[in-house]
Order: C-alpha cells, then sequence, then structure tokens
C-alpha cells in the first residue's frame, strides 16, 4: 500500500468516465470582449482545486478534471460506459433510439488464446499532437504504463494490479524508502538500505506532519461547531471517533491515533485524514519516494511489447473482464512527463530511472497532453485553458474555458446573476424549487437555466454485519439469514418514504438490488425475474397488496417479520418476540434483539435513510426489537468501526465504477484470492458467490457476465446484509442565456458528460 494516499478509486475513474464537471468562474486573455463568444471565456463553476493537476497523481475528481481538459486516454467510452475498441475508424452505436457514432485514439483487437491468455494488440493513429507540436507515438504510451507500473507509484492506477504477463517479477526486488522504514519501526537497528541519519530525519519528519495532520481534524470540527476551537483537541477528537485525555497535546493525540490502528501510520492517515495527506504534509516526502533495491527484479514487464512506431502488444496470463479498464491509460508525453535521454526501448530504459518518479511527480501542478484544451495557469483560484487547435476531433469552438472556484451554495447564484455558464450545485429540493422560480414556468429547463440530471455513480444502502447479527457465530445459517430477513423486511418498508422526504421521487428512486441502476448489469423491472427487495414472507408468498393503506402494510411487514424470526427460532407471544434461540448474543431484556444502527447524519438527522431508521425504529419496538438510532456527527467515526467489526447496522451510500466488478466487496477470499478489500464490512462467507464473481471476472461476454451477476445479486439478497435503498440523480446546469444549448452534448449519461464532446461547445 502506498503512503498517505487516500483510496480515490471510487473518485477518480480515468478520462473515459469523466461525467461531469465541477467549476466556477473567472477570465482569461479573453476577458472583456464582445465578439460573439470567440474569445470570451467559458466559466464553469467549481469545488476546491488541490493543484495536483497530473494524470498519474491527482487525489480528487475537481483536479482530476482539470487534467482531463489536457489529455486523452488510450480509448475513449460511449454513454453506458463500454470501451469504445475501433476508434480510429469509428464505433455507431444506438443509445435511447438515436446512433451516435464515437471515435479515439486507437485499435484495439482483444485475442484469447487457446492456452487461456490474452493479447490485446494496440494500434494507435499516427496524425495525433501534443498540444505543443510534438507527435504522439507508441512510445509514450509505454512510458506512460511504466510510470504507472513502477514499484514505487502511488497514485490511484491499478494497471499493475491487472493480470500482465512480467509484472510481478519487474515489481519486486524494490520498496520505497518510505514503506521500508515505516515498516522497519522507530527501534530499527539495521542500517542495510539506509542510514542511522535518514531513519532519525525520517521519523521527525513523521512527528512534524502528525502535528499537522491532528490540527486539520481539530480545525476542521472547530469549523463545523463539533469542537469548541482551533485548540480543542479533546473534543474535536471525541468527535472524530478517539477518547483522548485532558491535556492532550497534539503530538500525544497523533500517537495515540496510531496506537488505535495497532501502529499502522499507513492505515491511520489514510483512514482519518481531514484533508491533507500524511505524506503531503511531511516536509521532505518525495525524498523518500524514491526506490530502494532489496532483491532481484526483471528490467522490463514482459508482457508489454512494442510492435512498431504506433503499435504494442499487451500480454496477459488469462482473461479479465476489468483489464481493458486498466490498460486505457492516459496517453501522458514522455517529453515532457519524462526524460527523453533516459528513453531507450530495447535496452529496457524507459523514460525515467526506475523506482525515481521525481520529474514525473515535478510537473504535478501544470499538465501538458493531446486534450482539447491546453493549461494555461491556476491562479487567483482560477484555472485557464486554451484551446488546442491540434486536438484529432478539431478544433474547440469556444477559445477559452475557465474553471473558478466558488462555494456549492454559490453555484447556483453564479449561473443565475451571470458569472457562471456551467456548473454542478448539489440537487437538492431547494435547489429545484430554486431553479424552477428562476426559469418563471416551475419547470428546471427554461429561458434561464437548462438542466441536465443523470443518476449519480453510486448508490445508498442500509448494512447488516453478518458477523454481529447471527444466531450461535454461524452467520451463514438460515436461522441468521431468517433473523436478518425479518429485520430488512421491516427496513425495506421506509424505503420509499424516506426517499420521498429527503430527495422526492422525481430526483432518486428506490432500487431493489445492491447495484447502481447506472450499471448495465443492473436488473431492470421489465426482467422476468426481477423482485422488490425484501417483499415476501418465509415461504415465499408475497407480504403486500395493492389495495392495502399505510398501516396495513406495516402491519402486513411485521407480521411477516415475526414469522422470520420465528424460523429463526425465537419465541413470539401475542405479536411480540419474548425469547431468543440458543446461542443468540442479544443485549435486550431476556436476552432478544436489540442493536444499535449507526448512520452519519452530522447529529442531525440529516441523511437520506435517517427517516428509514426512525421509522423502522417504531415499528420495530411494537414487536419487542430495541432498535437504537445512532446520529454520527462525524461519518469517519462509522468507518473506523466498520473496520474493527463494532457495528451491526448502519447506513451509507456506495459508489461505484464503470465494470460492475463485485470482488472489492463481496467476495470473501480463497485459496488462491484475498479477499475484497470491503468484504469485512458484511461478513458474506460463500462459496458459490465467490466462484460466480470469479466465473465473471473470467469473461468479457457481457450477456453472461449479466446474468452471473444476476445470480450474484440473489445470492447477496439471500444473506441480507444490504438492503438497497436509493438511487440519487445529479444535476449540471447550463445558463441558457449564454450557453448555445444545441452545442452541449446530448444524451448527457453518468458515463458521458457535457465534457465528453467539450470541442463543440459554444457560447451565444
Amino acid at each position: 500500500m502506498s503512503f498517505g494516499k487516500k483510496d480515490v478509486s471510487k473518485l477518480l475513474a480515468g478520462v473515459l468516465s469523466v461525467a461531469m464537471l465541477a467549476g466556477c468562474s473567472g477570465s482569461n486573455g479573453g476577458e472583456g470582449s464582445s465578439d460573439g463568444g470567440k474569445t470570451t471565456p467559458l466559466v464553469v463553476g467549481y469545488s476546491n482545486f488541490n493543484e495536483k493537476f497530473s494524470p498519474f497523481f491527482s487525489e480528487t475528481a475537481y483536479d482530476q478534471d482539470v487534467w482531463a481538459m489536457t489529455q486523452i486516454g488510450l480509448f475513449n467510452s460511449d454513454r453506458v460506459g463500454a470501451p469504445v475498441l475501433k476508434g480510429i475508424e469509428g464505433e455507431t452505436r444506438n443509445y435511447n433510439g438515436t446512433d451516435y457514432t464515437y471515435y479515439g485514439p486507437a485499435d484495439i483487437d482483444m485475442v484469447t488464446n487457446s492456452d487461456g491468455t490474452v493479447d490485446y494488440k494496440i494500434t494507435l493513429r499516427e496524425d495525433l499532437k501534443f498540444s505543443d507540436g510534438e507527435p504522439v507515438t507508441i512510445d509514450d504510451v509505454i512510458f506512460s504504463m511504466y510510470v504507472l507500473c513502477d514499484p514505487t507509484y502511488d497514485g490511484s492506477s491499478t494497471l499493475f494490479s491487472a493480470p500482465i504477463e512480467g509484472m510481478d517479477a519487474y515489481r519486486s526486488g524494490m520498496d520505497t524508502l518510505f514503506n521500508l522504514i515505516i515498516s522497519a519501526g522507530r527501534e530499527n537497528t539495521d542500517f542495510t538500505y539506509w542510514t542511522e541519519d535518514d531513519q532519525k530525519a525520517f521519523w521527525a519528519d513523521i512527528d512534524q506532519a502528525g502535528e499537522k495532520f491532528v490540527q486539520e481534524i481539530v480545525d476542521y470540527c472547530a469549523a463545523a461547531g463539533y469542537a469548541a476551537d482551533s485548540n480543542d483537541i479533546v473534543g474535536a477528537l471525541g468527535a472524530w471517533g478517539f477518547e483522548m485525555p485532558e491535556g492532550v497535546t497534539l503530538a500525544e493525540a497523533f500517537e495515540l491515533m496510531v496506537e488505535a490502528y495497532g501502529g499502522d501510520y499507513v492505515a491511520m492517515a489514510d483512514t482519518e485524514s481531514a484533508g491533507s495527506s500524511l505524506g503531503g504534509l511531511m516536509e521532505n516526502y518525495d525524498a523518500y519516494t524514491k526506490g530502494v533495491q532489496t532483491g532481484t527484479s526483471a528490467a522490463n514487464i514482459s508482457g508489454i511489447k512494442k510492435t512498431g512506431d504506433y503499435s504494442m502488444t499487451i500480454h496477459t496470463t488469462k482473461v479479465d473482464a476489468t483489464a481493458i479498464y486498466q490498460i486505457g491509460v492516459t496517453i501522458a508525453p514522455l517529453h515532457y512527463y519524462g526524460e527523453t535521454d533516459k528513453y531507450n526501448y530495447d535496452n529496457n530504459q524507459f523514460g525515467f530511472e526506475k523506482g525515481d518518479l521525481s520529474h514525473v511527480r515535478s510537473v504535478t501542478t501544470k499538465p501538458l497532453g493531446a486534450g482539447a484544451y491546453k493549461f494555461i495557469k491556476y491562479e487567483n483560484k482560477i484555472v485557464n485553458f486554451e484551446a488546442n487547435d491540434t486536438y484529432y476531433l478539431g478544433a474547440p469552438k469556444t477559445k477559452y474555458i475557465n474553471f473558478q472556484e466558488v462555494t456549492d451554495t454559490d453555484k447556483l447564484n453564479g449561473v443565475i446573476t451571470g458569472t457562471i455558464d456551467i456548473t454542478d450545485p448539489s440537487f437538492s429540493t431547494d435547489t429545484a424549487t430554486a431553479i424552477k422560480d428562476a426559469n418563471g414556468n416551475d419547470d428546471i429547463n427554461g429561458d434561464v437555466i437548462t438542466t441536465s440530471t443523470v443518476d449519480n455513480l453510486g448508490y445508498g444502502y442500509l448494512g447488516i454485519d453478518a458477523d454481529i447479527v447471527n444466531i450461535n457465530g454461524e452467520k451463514g445459517s438460515d436461522a441468521s439469514k431468517n433473523l436478518r430477513k425479518g429485520l430488512a423486511t421491516v427496513f425495506a418498508l421506509y424505503r420509499e418514504l424516506t426517499v420521498a422526504s429527503y430527495y422526492t421521487l422525481d430526483r432518486a428512486s428506490v432500487i431493489n438490488y445492491p447495484i447502481s441502476n447506472t450499471s448495465w448489469a443492473a436488473p431492470q423491472p421489465t426482467d422476468a425475474d426481477y423482485k422488490v427487495a425484501f417483499s415476501t414472507d418465509v415461504n415465499g408468498a408475497d407480504i403486500y397488496t395493492s389495495d392495502m393503506d399505510d398501516a396495513a402494510k406495516e402491519e402486513a411487514a411485521l407480521q411477516a417479520c415475526l414469522g422470520y424470526l420465528e424460523a429463526a427460532g425465537f419465541t413470539v407471544e401475542d405479536g411480540k418476540v419474548t425469547a431468543a434461540p440458543e446461542g443468540f448474543k442479544g443485549t435486550g431484556a431476556n436476552n432478544v434483539i436489540e442493536y444499535e444502527a449507526w448512520i452519519p447524519a452530522d447529529g442531525a438527522g440529516d441523511h437520506p435513510s435517517f427517516m428509514l431508521l426512525t421509522e423502522a425504529a417504531k415499528s420495530f419496538a411494537k414487536i419487542g426489537i430495541n432498535l437504537i438510532v445512532r446520529d454520527l456527527s462525524n461519518s469517519s467515526e462509522l468507518w473506523t468501526a466498520l473496520e474493527a467489526n463494532q457495528v451491526p447496522i448502519w447506513c451509507a451510500a456506495w459508489g461505484a465504477s464503470v465494470d460492475p466488478d463485485m470482488y472489492q466487496i463481496y467476495f470473501s477470499g480463497d485459496a488462491t484470492h484475498d479477499a475484497g478489500g470491503s468484504n469485512y464490512m458484511y461478513g458474506i462467507d460463500d462459496e458459490e458467490l465467490n466462484g460466480l464473481i470469479l466465473d465473471a471476472r473470467a469473461s468479457v461476454d457481457q450477456a453472461y457476465r449479466k446474468s452471473v451477476y444476476k445470480a450474484c445479486l440473489d445470492i447477496i439478497v439471500d444473506w441480507a446484509t444490504e438492503i438497497p435503498v436509493y438511487q440519487r440523480q445529479n444535476a449540471i446546469i447550463f445558463s441558457t442565456k449564454r450557453v448555445k444549448i444545441d452545442t452541449v452534448t446530448p444524451d448527457i449519461t453518468t458515463f458521458y458528460g457535457w465534457m465528453s464532446e467539450i470541442e463543440n461547445i459554444e457560447l451565444n
């Protein structure tokens, strides 16, 4: 694991799937012009930037959008997120009744060999140029891949995890100085790979960074009202989930936080940051990112082969459906991000010294590529772009674009008052009402504002930890599943109520499977085997009828819940649970059912699922079940407790990715594969589910994979560890007065935003 970087894989999906921009207002060289929009800048309202505008090292979606303006990926994606693999001549695909032709920088032919290996044969267009006029060749692609596969690479790309032949051999035998020293610990006396002075300097740097790290948390909590002021360490960290003794110092607090993570500085920093990474707060972090040779290591990645000036082949050891997305790298210029005198493919030189990405890091704040726009500068919270006239899809119609930082509360007003042309306000009920008022027509589209809404790449859910909520410790038994199904039935009853209350049903919808509706693998109501989640009783009969009112539905749900609990071994008398089965470890009266449900609702009930919990608690009380709703003022407390398996029930949301691979969340591990990184949350341990997840990964047949994922979803629902709740919408708004709406990307989707055809957009 790389040090000081949060897991931002769900934020950074690559240049292929930049779906929307969040932006701001401002000006550049065209300020004050009135020439029909030729030099008047298009202004996009944005949230704050961290100025890591690198295709290799950006950490936030906002910084990603900056470099994405300047870059091209190896291939593009269509409106449903599927890769376009015949980009040179283009591919025509139908969406929503309309045919669209998609182009890209390359053709990619995928050949499955008789031995189960796969060759990806890549051919670049030969007329591509970077914005500084230099040609794009396959050497730029190879350089970019080697940066992402370097043993010291600590960005968000996971190309190195693809089953490319020779990857492990290339990355072995080397680690960063940081990882080596941090693993050795403060008391290390072995100075084979570094000096004692290096070690002392390192820990001194960590200590000063740790104080800053804690201070950021304190400042955040003070600003949010969770602490008295910027000196209230005890109050702030208490709200953050850490009990601290009175009089604790910043340094002492930092060490106590690390101690709570078993001495794991990396895990603590990744989980608890209130803003900056710990590495970002170190004064000499870059010095510790360089690689140290600790053993034998291959000189190249044998599965990456150059076959011509504009062609290459990537050889993988097996079929992996996710590999194509990892291979779709940004084509960064070797002559800018690398060092040309250190590139000689035949001599295993790839643009930098292996283990030393210092030059790549040195240009992090100033991106350059072959994208639609050239980065000019970032100044006074404004990013200035100028059109790249050599862009392969045509010179952009709008000469200048500015991304300007603005607060979320000012985004909508900026469009109304004329200082912002495009932005992405939080799409709340109040926002929708304000848009309708501005348009004067009770519609979110009108003469002032045009609104585009798309489903968010993710979904809201209620989780139940099978490691805690079970009978006799047997989390996969029928009895344990029936216990959770009984609880899930009552929770599911209140999904529509809570979604309608928080979002209204025209801005969010109830979902019935634990998968985002944006995915091609999501079951649809028109499917023959589609089911409403937790709407049948223990015998498989429908719980509800169409003529039931709310009271009748509640009574039906409670009776179904009691039926499940009886099947789980509980004693039910006079409509209440009165005794628990042997082996059940409850905390309520008579050892019956009592659980806490955690929800990060800012301590004020501000969460889409808060009403679901409070209404369910009232219903549970009628049948002798005690549900305690714990409203957290800071969400980090939830994630820390989840990692420690201390949360029986909770509400949160998943971010999704283009591919519906379920390994990370639901795979529980086997003899040859580790468990997925988030599996601990649910405690699912199911051999059939594991096999299906691996089967889906080993195929590129979308129809087959969809059927396999449906079987996976049915198993997950049967475990009753995740109750799907809502699919919300995001919105991007355009000034109808200043933007030529008919030049905006048509049929915007989650995977194909207005920026996807940014070269066509014009101002009035």
